[in-house]
C-alpha cells in the first residue's frame, strides 16, 4: 500500500506504533464496526497516546496520535472522534485543566469509555471566531456559570459524555468579551441538539446545539478565565494537524485501491497502469500526499515542543496541503477505476464528498492562506 513504507525520519518508537496501528486497521477495514474498533484501539492505548501517563495515557504527543488516525484511515476505518476528544478536548484539560478535571476527565479519554465533543462553531460566525455570541456569565446565587447561545456543525454530540463549549465571558475591566471555555455535559438542563440532516454519510453525526440558560458550576470552567486565545489555540492547532492526518490517511486509502485496480485491469496487452495518462497522476498524487504528511509531521513536532506559534503556522499549512493532496487523490482514484469508481464494491464514491470536508473544516483553505499571508508574509490584513 502506498505511503505504508515509515518514514526515515520518524524514530523506531514512532514506525512500530504505525506498524501496530496499520495491523488494526487492515483486520477491521472498510466494513468496520465503529464501537468494536473504538474499544479495540482504546485497549491497546492507541486512543489517548497523547495524553499524560499519570492520567492513564501514553504519555506521548501529536506525532504519535496523527500516526494512529492516518494509519487507520489508510485501511478505511478512520476515527473522527480522534479529531475531537483526545486531540482537542484532552490536550486542553490535560494543558490547562484543573487537578479535579484532569482527574475526572483524562483517564476516560485515554481508555475510550468517555467522549467529549468540541463546540466552537456558531451559525452567524462562521469562520470568524471573534464573533462568537454564546456568553457565559456569572451565576450570582451560586458562584457558577449561566451559558446561553447557540452551535452548529458540532460532530459526535450524540455519542459524547460532555462538549466543551467555546463561549465568551465580559472582562471586568474592559467591558469587551473575552473567550473561554466550558465543559457542559450532555444532560445538563437547557442543553439541547438536533441532528443537522447532512448528503454526506458519515458514522458521526452533524448537530446543532441551543444553551438555554445552561447553569454550570463554577468548576467548570477550563483553566484561566483571562488566558482567552492561548487556551483556545491550545486545542485548534492538534485540531488541524489532526485533520491533515484524517486526510492524508483517506487519501492513501483512494490511492491503493486505484494502484491494485492499474495493476490488475487490462483493456489492450497490458495493465493500465502501464500507461502515463494513468501512472503519472497516480504518481503526483503520492508525492503530494508524502509532501502534506512531511508538513504535518513538522507541525507535531513543533507542537510537542511546545512551540505553539511555530506550530500554528505549520500545523495550517500541513491541514491546507493534506485537505488539497486529499481531493485530488480520491479524484483520481475514482478516475483511474472509470464506472467501477463509482460502484458501492470499491468504496471511493462516497469519499468524493468526504474529501471535500478537509477543504473546509475546521478551517476553510481560504481562511488559511488568509493567515500564511499576513502571519507569515507580512502582507496587509483584508479583514
Amino acid at each position: 500500500m502506498t505511503g505504508a513504507r515509515s518514514s526515515a525520519i520518524e524514530s523506531q518508537e514512532l514506525k512500530d506504533l504505525r506498524a501496530a496501528v496499520a495491523a488494526l486497521g487492515q483486520r477491521h477495514g472498510r466494513g468496520h464496526d465503529r464501537e468494536v474498533l473504538w474499544a479495540e484501539a482504546a485497549k491497546l492505548g492507541y486512543l489517548g497516546v497523547n495524553l499524560p501517563e499519570e492520567y492513564g495515557g501514553g504519555g506521548g504527543g501529536m506525532a504519535e496520535l496523527s500516526i494512529v488516525l492516518e494509519e487507520l484511515g489508510a485501511a478505511g476505518c478512520p476515527l473522527l472522534m480522534m479529531v475531537v476528544s483526545p486531540a482537542i478536548c484532552g490536550t486542553v484539560i490535560a494543558r490547562f485543566g484543573t487537578e479535579r478535571q484532569k482527574r475526572t476527565w483524562l483517564p476516560g479519554l485515554a481508555d475510550g469509555s468517555r467522549t467529549m465533543a468540541f463546540g466552537i462553531t456558531e451559525p452567524d460566525a462562521g469562520s470568524n471566531s471573534h464573533r462568537i455570541t454564546t456568553t457565559a456569565r456569572r451565576d450570582e446565587e451560586s458562584g457558577g456559570w449561566i451559558l446561553t447561545g447557540r452551535k452548529v456543525f458540532i460532530s459526535g454530540v450524540d455519542i459524547a459524555d460532555a462538549t466543551l463549549i467555546v463561549g465568551r465571558t465580559e472582562d471586568a475591566r474592559t467591558g469587551s468579551l473575552k473567550p473561554c471555555l466550558f465543559i457542559v455535559p450532555r444532560d445538563a438542563p437547557g442543553f439541547q441538539r438536533s441532528q443537522i440532516d447532512m448528503e454526506l454519510h458519515a458514522q458521526e453525526k452533524q448537530f446543532e446545539l441551543v444553551l438555554d440558560e445552561v447553569r454550570l458550576p463554577a468548576e467548570s470552567l477550563v483553566g484561566d478565565e483571562d488566558a482567552g486565545l492561548l487556551q483556545l489555540f491550545a486545542g485548534l492547532n492538534p485540531e488541524r494537524i489532526m485533520t491533515a492526518a484524517f486526510a492524508i490517511g483517506m487519501g492513501r486509502y483512494a490511492l491503493a485501491r486505484a494502484l491494485t485496480y492499474a495493476r490488475e485491469r487490462q483493456v489492450w496487452k497490458a495493465p493500465i497502469g502501464a500507461h502515463q495518462a494513468i501512472a503519472h497522476p497516480l504518481a503526483q498524487a503520492h508525492i503530494e500526499l508524502e509532501l502534506a504528511r512531511l508538513m504535518m509531521q513538522k507541525a507535531a513536532a513543533l507542537y510537542d515542543l511546545g512551540d505553539d506559534m511555530g506550530a500554528g503556522e505549520a500545523a495550517n499549512m500541513a491541514k491546507y496541503a493534506a485537505a488539497e493532496a486529499c481531493v485530488k487523490a480520491v479524484d483520481q482514484a475514482v478516475h483511474t477505476l472509470g464506472g467501477n469508481g463509482l460502484t458501492r464494491e470499491y468504496g471511493l464514491a462516497a469519499l468524493v464528498t468526504a474529501a471535500r470536508v478537509a477543504r473546509i473544516a475546521p478551517v476553510s483553505r481560504e481562511m488559511i492562506l488568509n493567515y500564511v499571508s499576513h502571519q507569515t508574509l507580512g502582507l496587509p490584513k483584508s479583514y
